[in-house]
C-alpha cells in the first residue's frame, strides 16, 4: 500500500469512526424496550370494544409484532384496574400510558371532544375519516386533547349505529317525552332538548337497567353488538336512521409523557397499527351486522323500523341549535365545529354526486 492509499483510507476509516459515535446513542435509544398499561371504558371480552378484530386486543398484536416487542401493552378491560369511565383521568394522572374509550365520553371537560368519536347528521365513516386523517381533524383532536397532557388517535370504528331498542314504538315527537333512555354523546342533550331522561351508562349496565324498566329505551352499537347484550330479549322495537351517530370512532388516548419517551419508529408503529385496527373493526362490523339483523327479525320477534319522518326533522333541527350554541361557548369548540362543517359541505357535496345516485339518499345533505 503506498503512503496515498495509507492516508486515504486512514482518513476514511477516521470519519466512519467518528460517525459511528455519533450514531451509537441513536442506535441505542431505538432499540428500547418500552412497557404500558392501557385501559379500557369497555367490559371484559366485548367483541369489537376489547377482544377479536378491530379491538384494543388487536391493536395490541400489530403493534408488538411490528416492534418486534420492544412496545408491550398491557390490556385492562372496564373494572380490572379502573372503573369503566375513569381512564381517561387514569392517563392524565400517569397512573397507566393508554386508554381506549370514545372521546364523547369526556365532554363535560370539554364540547369539542365530541367531534372526533360522531356528530349527529353528520359524515359517514368515509367522510369522518376523510376529515380525520386529511382535513385537519386529527391535529385538532391533539390541540383539544393538549392541556390534559395527552395525545390521541383513532382506534377502531362501527360504521353507522342504530337508534336504539324501545318497549314501544316511537310514532310521535310527543312519544319522546318523558322516555327514559340510556344515551351518550351529544345525542342526549339533543334528546334532552325533546324531554327524554338521558341517561350514560357502561355497556355492562344497559340490559338489567332496560329489563327492569329503570330505563325505557336503550342505544348501543349495532344488531350484532346489541344481540350480544341480549337486548332483545328486554325491548322488542328496534328503530334505526343513525341520525345520531353515523360513524362511531373509538379513541386512543395516550399519555404525552409516555408518547414522547418513544423513538420514532414506535411512533410511527403505533400510528399504523392503529390505522391498520380502524380498516378492519369496521369491515368486521359491515360483515357480522347483517346477519345479525336479519337473525333479530326472524327468530327473536324484534319489529325494525325507521324513525318517522316528523321525528328525524324535529331531531334534525334541535340537532343544528344545540350545536352552534354550544360550539359558540368557547373559541377551541368554535374552531372544531367550524372546520367539521366546512368539510362536511365539500364532502356532502361529493358524496352527493358519487354516493347518492344508488343511496337515493345522503344522510344530512
Amino acid at each position: 500500500m503506498n503512503r496515498r492509499d495509507f492516508l486515504t483510507r486512514g482518513v476514511a476509516g477516521g470519519a466512519i469512526a467518528a460517525g459511528a459515535s455519533v450514531a451509537a446513542p441513536s442506535i441505542v435509544r431505538a432499540q428500547e424496550s418500552f412497557t404500558w398499561r392501557m385501559t379500557n371504558a369497555y367490559g371484559p371480552n366485548s367483541p369489537f370494544y376489547t377482544t377479536g378484530p378491530g379491538s384494543p386486543d388487536a391493536f395490541i398484536e400489530k403493534v408488538e409484532a411490528m416492534s418486534g416487542g420492544r412496545l408491550s401493552i398491557q390490556h385492562f378491560a372496564a373494572g380490572e384496574l379502573v372503573p369503566a369511565l375513569e381512564g381517561f383521568d387514569a392517563v392524565v394522572s400517569g397512573v397507566v400510558e393508554a386508554n381506549a374509550a370514545n372521546s364523547y365520553f369526556w365532554s363535560g371537560r370539554s364540547f369539542a371532544a365530541q367531534y372526533f368519536t360522531t356528530v349527529p347528521f353528520g359524515m359517514s365513516f368515509l367522510g369522518h375519516m376523510a376529515w380525520l386523517y386529511h382535513g385537519g381533524g386529527l391535529e385538532l383532536w391533539q390541540e383539544v386533547y393538549e392541556p390534559f397532557g395527552l395525545v390521541a388517535f383513532p382506534l377502531n370504528n362501527t360504521g353507522v349505529q342504530m337508534t336504539g331498542w324501545f318497549r314501544e314504538p316511537i310514532e310521535t315527537v310527543e312519544d319522546l317525552n318523558g322516555l327514559r333512555m340510556r344515551i351518550p354523546g351529544l345525542a342526549s342533550r339533543i334528546y334532552g332538548e325533546l324531554g327524554v331522561d338521558a341517561r350514560l351508562l357502561p355497556g355492562g349496565e344497559i340490559f338489567p337497567a332496560l329489563e327492569r324498566g329503570v330505563i325505557d329505551a336503550a342505544e348501543f352499537v349495532g344488531p350484532y353488538q346489541d344481540r350480544r347484550l341480549g337486548l332483545q330479549n328486554a325491548a322488542k322495537f328496534y328503530h334505526t336512521t343513525g341520525w345520531h351517530e353515523p360513524a362511531t370512532t373509538g379513541e386512543l388516548a395516550i399519555s404525552r409523557a409516555a408518547w414522547d419517551a418513544l423513538p420514532d419508529d414506535l411512533k410511527a408503529i403505533v400510528r399504523s397499527a392503529a390505522q391498520a385496527t380502524v380498516l378492519e373493526s369496521v369491515t368486521w362490523s359491515e360483515a357480522v351486522n347483517g346477519e345479525a339483523l336479519t337473525d333479530l327479525v326472524t327468530n327473536h320477534g324484534v319489529t325494525a323500523a325507521v324513525l318517522p319522518q316528523p321525528v328525524v326533522d324535529r331531531l334534525r333541527e334541535v340537532t343544528a341549535d344545540v350545536l352552534s350554541t354550544e360550539s359558540a361557548k368557547d373559541p377551541v369548540s368554535q374552531k372544531v365545529h367550524d372546520s367539521y362543517m366546512a368539510f362536511k359541505a365539500d364532502h356532502d357535496r361529493w358524496a352527493g354526486i358519487s354516493e347518492g345516485p344508488w343511496h337515493g339518499t345522503i344522510l344530512g345533505g
